[in-house]
């Protein structure tokens, strides 16, 4: 870790951090995370929006907070973030493993003076040469354009996350909104989170690109984004 200042270290002393999981039928996912952050100091809350196979019994299981919530992952999201008690909040997918010292990684990036939000870059599970592309375009478009997808951990002081109004309640798309509303572009931390490639390979990994693409299109000319999650549950 780069060292300190007496201020910066002063911030770092009195971080807190409070992850943040939305879930849905998630059990197998769920498991191996928790497992990961069995060593974890600071809070774990699993937002669920109604799940009704073992991922509550999983939460339980590793001593993981519950917060019950309307299905849809924007409302799972906002209503975590609202019972937690952190100063920094990450908001992880269930499916995502987290680079060793992620904690550390944040306290270090949340001193900065300017800090308002951050991410991680994304490595995909799989094998396929052609997911390392994938992975190096959805790295480089965040940086070039300060988009962030919650597939790279997104973590957000929680004074600045209510300012913002949180994430905006729609069904899709709700990553790209929080990046609008928060202005700023966000702290990149390199050290890849690793999320599952299984939707790529299950969709076929080039139609997934299509589809996605295609969407994020049609959301960027205004296409209105509850529309897109039906279109986006048909197609996929």
């Amino acid at each position: 870790m780069p060292s300190l200042d007496a201020e910066s270290r002063d911030a770092v002393d009195k971080f807190a951090l409070s992850i943040v999981i939305p879930v849905l039928n998630d059990a197998q996912c769920l498991g191996v995370l928790l497992e990961q952050l069995s060593g974890f100091h600071g809070e774990t809350i699993v937002a669920d929006g109604g799940s009704n196979d073992s991922t509550l019994d999983v939460a339980e299981e590793f001593g993981a907070r519950v917060v019950e919530a309307s299905a849809g992952r924007a409302k799972q999201m906002n209503e975590g973030a609202k019972q937690a008690q952190g100063s920094v909040l990450l908001f992880l997918h269930a499916d995502s493993i987290l680079p060793a010292g992620f904690d550390d990684l944040i306290a270090t990036t949340t001193s900065h003076h300017q800090f308002q939000w951050g991410r991680f870059d994304v490595r995909l599970s799989g094998r396929a040469l052609v997911l390392r592309i994938v992975e190096w375009m959805m790295n480089n478009r965040s940086a070039l354009t300060g988009i962030c997808t919650g597939d790279q951990g997104i973590f957000v002081k929680s004074d600045r996350f209510k300012q913002a109004g949180g994430f905006p309640e729609i069904e899709i798309m709700e990553d790209i909104a929080f990046s609008k509303r928060m202005q700023r572009r966000p702290y990149r931390i390199q050290q890849p989170i690793v999320t599952s490639s299984r939707r790529w390979e299950r969709n076929g990994i080039f139609r997934t690109i299509g589809l996605m693409w295609w969407l994020r299109l049609r959301y960027f000319f205004g296409a209105n984004p509850n529309m897109l999650a039906q279109l986006y549950r048909h197609i996929r």
